[in-house]
């Protein structure tokens, strides 16, 4: 691993790790850190390249934040977590469970997407003109170079085919919002796919864990009480 990557811990107890969207960092998680803390031992990354985490020189992508997220686990001797993962967070938390299944007890997906086509037109389409921008200047501006990089993750990223899903065994909560950034339709896709997936939409956007926290939290403590 050629970064270190900035967290917060707080409380005692499962490992419950929570990872943030793009462009944010782990204090978009300030309502789960003091509401789950009292019972789990709550962790909350900084994304290679967000907050207080470092660059690095290697890919900046999901598959990559996913081996940068097992081998912080390692490093600090977490052998079985719960993961809990918003957006590009809940993507990265699917492509670790993907591919690190022994790794994860519970799995919380709140606004995550298999492809770009799951994000609403009327949110995607300015994206992918902020990312042709962007990208035109990247070479020689280095705030382009970085706004470059975080909307080519929502660009050209994540890329999970449904029939992978059918391998996850493990017990998964999808969750959204009422009015999110996501299509439904997509979201309920996510679940039907899932072999041990519950479905959840709580009332209001795609920030439901910010704006809409005691709901939130209420719903995701009932599944990892099961």
């Amino acid at each position: 691993m050629d970064v270190s990557l900035h967290y917060v811990e707080q409380g005692a107890g499962f490992p419950l790790l929570l990872l943030h969207g793009n462009g944010e960092n782990s204090e978009y998680f300030i309502h789960q850190i003091s509401f789950f803390s009292q019972q789990y031992r709550v962790i909350a990354l900084d994304t290679r390249g967000h907050g207080s985490s470092p660059r690095g020189g290697r890919p900046f992508t999901i598959g990559q934040f996913a081996e940068d997220l097992h081998d912080f686990m390692e490093e600090r001797g977490i052998s079985r977590a719960h993961l809990l993962g918003f957006s590009d967070g809940g993507n990265i938390a699917l492509r670790f469970a993907l591919d690190y299944p022994e790794m994860v007890e519970k799995l919380i997906l709140n606004g995550a997407n298999l492809n770009p086509k799951g994000v609403k037109a009327s949110v995607q389409l300015p994206i992918e003109v902020g990312f042709r921008i962007a990208a035109l200047f990247a070479k020689h501006h280095p705030c382009a170079r970085k706004k470059a990089e975080l909307l080519g993750l929502m660009v050209q990223q994540p890329s999970i085919q449904p029939e992978e899903l059918h391998h996850l065994q493990i017990k998964t909560l999808v969750l959204a919002g009422s009015n999110d950034m996501i299509k439904e339709r997509h979201t309920k896709m996510i679940y039907e796919n899932l072999p041990n997936g519950e479905l959840a939409i709580i009332e209001g956007g795609h920030f439901i864990a910010s704006e809409n926290p005691e709901a939130f939290n209420r719903r995701v403590e009932a599944f990892l009480c099961q």
